[in-house]
């Protein structure tokens, strides 16, 4: 990066020296220096570009140098009389289309970070572009573009190419400027140069239009600086440098506000310029007025696009926190309640202060779960677990909770019922072979039960969660395969 400025500083420093040259030097000398200057850069950034293998922004240098070539040819040489019919006009302005096309390509390079990646954001994107450019010839038309259109009339298809020459370069910019706002790979240092080179050729473009519509042919050599300049430019836009930064915080956010505030900021300072215009005695012409409501219909258009698209990220904004919030309050294997939540869950059950009926917890851990990991692998054992809590959410009602508390054990929370009833059917459903890979597997279950039957606030969800886990051992004591209800005759390890 250092060496690039040191690169151009030497141009820049070359560059002032040639156009001082040309501006002191006699008229004849003065545009010879000034359009070898040119060819030799157009031709530098020819190479260049040729050597970085960029076939859109060698196609625009092989225009320019053409173009700089046939002009040199008929205007030094043979004498043509502006404005010129030749192929230079048409060389120049093939070069912002070029330029355009190789902007295109790099969009299309695209990263994780460039905003608004789906097809209806490059639609709103195309819109920006056309605002922009609408926006633009209002005002151009309003304070100039009217008196220089009436010349191109009298003075036939040669001021045609004036005219589409600078306004090609304004179309360049802002695609430049609108897609740098979205885009990383047009965000880069090439990009900017480029844009300097179509500020440079655009702005004396737009004077030598001006110079020619009022029939003076002698340009002043002032007006050349700008053309002087733009090849410069391009060869400087072949030998920047790209660097892949990843955009800082704030950078993003500039690039947010600028997206918000394309296409109203343009159109606001045309609206005030035409305001003002009308205001002090002109009149708006049916152009103007076309054009006009064209604009405010495109960004009307635009406005709905963003609308929906903020409609859409809002759903997806929902659906990405109902994401988050089952995957923080639920087992990822087995798709159940956590821990977490089962705990949540019993305490807000255990705070009903008018219980009708009774509160169940039942305690699984499933018996022979050990040895299908052991002998079969991790993967099948995960299997039995998925297996396992699918019967237990198929054999309680959806209102019911059930929830893997850890490795092999399980939570169920009913509301009401018969507790040995239900420990009784789950632990029938559980004892049903598993089949995985055309092996089976049989599994069993011991059930602790816990149950209250009225509100007592000295009973948390850890005592609860502790009745049922010592049942649940006392059936693992006593044989495993059965269920156990706390507080029954069955004596329970403390």
């Amino acid at each position: 990066m250092q060496r690039f400025w040191v690169v151009a500083g030497c141009v820049g420093a070359f560059m002032a020296v040639a156009i001082l040259t040309a501006l002191t030097a006699p008229r004849d000398i003065g545009i010879a220096i000034d359009k070898v200057v040119q060819l030799v850069f157009a031709v530098a950034a020819l190479v260049a570009y040729a050597r970085r293998r960029d076939r859109w922004m060698t196609a625009a240098m092989t225009s320019l140098s053409v173009g700089l070539s046939a002009w040199i040819w008929g205007q030094q040489i043979l004498g043509v009389q502006l404005p010129s019919s030749t192929i230079a006009p048409l060389g120049f302005t093939m070069v912002p289309v070029l330029c355009l096309a190789a902007v295109i390509a790099k969009a299309q390079q695209r990263r994780a970070d460039d905003l608004l990646p789906n097809y209806r954001s490059r639609t709103v994107i195309v819109l920006d572009g056309l605002i922009v450019i609408g926006s633009l010839f209002v005002l151009t038309w309003v304070s100039a573009l009217e008196s220089l259109t009436r010349a191109w009339a009298t003075e036939g298809p040669g001021f045609a190419t004036v005219i589409a020459h600078p306004a090609a370069y304004l179309v360049l910019l802002v695609a430049i400027v609108v897609m740098s706002w979205t885009h990383q790979a047009v965000r880069q240092w090439p990009m900017f140069f480029v844009a300097l080179a179509g500020i440079a050729q655009s702005s004396s473009g737009w004077l030598f239009a001006f110079y020619i519509s009022k029939g003076i042919t002698a340009i002043p050599a002032s007006v050349d600086i700008g053309f002087m300049l733009c090849p410069a430019f391009f060869l400087l836009s072949a030998l920047a440098p790209v660097r892949d930064l990843d955009p800082t915080p704030g950078r993003v956010r500039m690039a947010d506000l600028l997206h918000l505030l394309v296409p109203y900021l343009p159109l606001a300072i045309t609206g005030l310029f035409v305001i003002w215009n009308t205001a002090t005695g002109g009149r708006l012409n049916p152009i103007e007025i076309y054009v006009g409501l064209m604009v405010v219909c495109l960004v009307i258009v635009r406005q709905l696009l963003t609308m929906m698209d903020n409609v859409r990220l809002m759903d997806q904004l929902r659906v990405s926190r109902e994401q988050l919030r089952h995957e923080a309050t639920h087992d990822p294997l087995t798709g159940v309640a956590n821990r977490s939540l089962f705990r949540e869950r019993l305490e807000r059950a255990l705070a009903v202060r008018d219980r009708e009926k009774p509160l169940i917890l039942l305690f699984i851990d499933v018996d022979g779960f050990k040895a299908v990991n052991d002998n079969n692998g991790h993967a099948e054992g995960d299997v039995v677990l998925r297996n396992v809590a699918a019967r237990l959410q198929n054999n309680v009602r959806p209102e019911d909770t059930v929830a893997r508390l850890g490795g092999d054990e399980f939570g169920v929370l009913v509301d009401g019922g018969d507790a040995e009833e239900i420990g009784d059917r789950l632990l029938a459903v559980l004892g049903h072979p598993h089949e995985v890979d055309g092996r089976v597997h049989r599994v069993h279950a011991s059930i602790g039960v816990a149950q209250r039957f009225s509100y007592d606030p000295s009973i948390t969800a850890d005592d609860v969660l502790g009745a049922a886990d010592t049942a649940m051992y006392t059936a693992k004591r006593l044989g495993k395969g059965m269920v156990v209800v706390h507080g029954s005759p069955l004596p329970e390890m403390t």
